[in-house]
């Protein structure tokens, strides 16, 4: 016989208190209720349980409080917060505490119901977020940066909350999105990537909410949204400062309803997804231009997680090129090359302004390149030093378009940036270096740069707008302004 599973109810309103326990004993939970937080103390010292739901204000003191007792003392039994409608401080609050969750005043059953059952099966895999193994094969590195990046995953993936994700291009957003999700109780269900920036607009409705038969021209058949497509998981919001604003507005709505409207539908459909998003950009400065909607802004920031750039974390770059070279190897077929001590020295003298991606590509191209089995620095192909210490810039001034990587402190005369960038600079009249004739040299510096790399990565405009450090909707912006065929 299985064993009942059980959940302590801690609310200072008897209303509140009967409606939770006739919920839950629905679901075959047994209650045990508190009326403050004395009385929620004195039911945890005598039992343990699977599940605890508490209020925000207590005759005797604080829900927060009970929070930080819970996931200090029995860091096995998830605690969710129910606190009044529109008090998104509070929930942050309880987030930060320990709670997985919160549910808002008065109590939407449905909404409870799955907060329950997401709560019920993070109580039954605890060994998944437990094996720090099972997040070091994910995210490598023993630099206290990554040790904290992984601890806070361990702790975020317990909620149900969103969380935003922000780094540069090349970090591995995505990566942290999925373990995430991996780690957390919805594991089992869907994840569902999308990248902001690649939808037309035109589309992007029908793509985020579905749309049904012949809503508009070309509609031949009922088509899921990703909304529908990660029900029960997580979607993913990738690049998601790249949303024009009249979709941020229908996102909104959907993220805090909780449902979404086909197009050409004539009702709305519940969903259960949880809301991860990235981008490289810098939102919050977006929201002070007015170029992303502050409410949006908060509503998918209720946590926030950097990830540290690579340059931040050098320590980890020997193991990380291991680990690179022994899946490039055996993706090939081939036992992995070493690399000799000068390629591993230079490697550690560049800046990666592309990242744990751009560490990839260089040592891809390494492989393919070198004759032996062993790397040595001429197959690295680095770029000269001027371009290797430059500071990656993460809040373009162009809406939707990030510029490529200025050139080095030290080094920034035209001539100097066009040498790096493989201009002759003997071309160039230092009697033009007036401010008004520095956008020339700049897109000249940027053109010869674009083409040198898609040379490199044989035209393929998906590679090279990676090893640029920019956005493929960048990219073309920049192939069609520079004249580039």
């Amino acid at each position: 016989m299985a064993e009942t599973r059980s959940a302590l109810v801690v609310d200072d309103e008897r209303d509140i208190r009967e409606l939770l326990v006739m919920t839950l004993g629905r679901m075959g939970l047994r209650c045990d209720t508190a009326s403050s937080l004395g009385d929620a103390r004195a039911q945890l010292a005598r039992n343990r349980y699977d599940l605890c739901l508490t209020d925000m204000r207590l005759p005797d003191g604080s829900g927060i409080d009970l929070i930080a007792e819970i996931t200090e003392k029995f860091p096995e039994t998830p605690v969710a917060m129910i606190t009044a409608f529109g008090n998104v401080d509070a929930a942050v609050e309880a987030l930060k505490a320990g709670a997985f969750d919160f549910v808002a005043k008065p109590v939407e059953l449905s909404v409870l119901r799955d907060l329950v059952r997401h709560a019920l099966d993070l109580k039954e895999k605890p060994t998944v977020r437990s094996n720090p193994e099972n997040l070091a094969t994910r995210l490598y590195g023993e630099s206290p940066a990554m040790q904290q990046l992984r601890e806070t995953i361990t702790k975020v993936a317990r909620s149900q909350a969103p969380v935003y994700i922000a780094g540069e291009s090349g970090v591995g957003k995505e990566l942290v999105a999925r373990t995430i999700h991996a780690e957390g109780s919805r594991g089992s269900g869907p994840f569902v990537p999308v990248n902001c920036g690649a939808i037309p607009n035109e589309l992007m409705e029908s793509e985020f909410f579905g749309h049904k038969k012949g809503s508009f021209t070309g509609a031949h058949a009922d088509k899921p949204g990703l909304f529908h497509s990660a029900d029960g998981g997580t979607l993913f919001l990738d690049e998601v400062a790249e949303l024009p604003l009249p979709m941020q507005v229908k996102l909104l709505r959907a993220i805090q309803e909780k449902s979404v409207k086909p197009v050409g539908a004539n009702a709305e459909v519940m969903v259960d997804v949880r809301i991860l998003s990235a981008t490289h950009k810098d939102l919050a400065g977006m929201v002070a231009e007015g170029r992303f909607r502050q409410d949006l802004y908060y509503r998918i920031n209720v946590i926030e997680l950097r990830v540290p750039p690579l340059r931040e974390r050098l320590s980890d770059l020997p193991g990380l090129c291991a680990k690179i070279v022994q899946r490039l190897a055996s993706d090939l077929g081939r036992e992995p090359p070493a690399l000799s001590a000068e390629a591993m020295d230079a490697l550690g003298q560049y800046a990666f302004p592309g990242n744990v991606r751009e560490l990839e590509n260089i040592l891809e191209r390494a492989m393919a390149m070198a004759d032996g089995d062993r790397l040595e620095v001429h197959d690295l192909h680095l770029p000269q030093a001027s371009a290797a210490h430059a500071t990656p810039r993460q809040a373009p001034r162009e809406p939707g378009v990030a510029p490529l990587q200025p050139p080095a402190p030290g080094s920034q005369t035209p001539q100097a940036a066009a040498a790096a960038a493989g201009i002759d600079p003997r071309t160039i009249d230092p009697r033009d270096t007036a401010t008004s004739a520095l956008p020339s040299y700049i897109e000249e510096i940027e053109r010869a740069a674009i083409q040198h790399a898609l040379q490199e990565n044989r035209y393929n405009k998906t590679r090279t707008a990676a090893s640029l450090g920019i956005t493929f909707r960048a990219l073309r912006y920049k192939l069609k302004k520079l004249g580039i065929d």
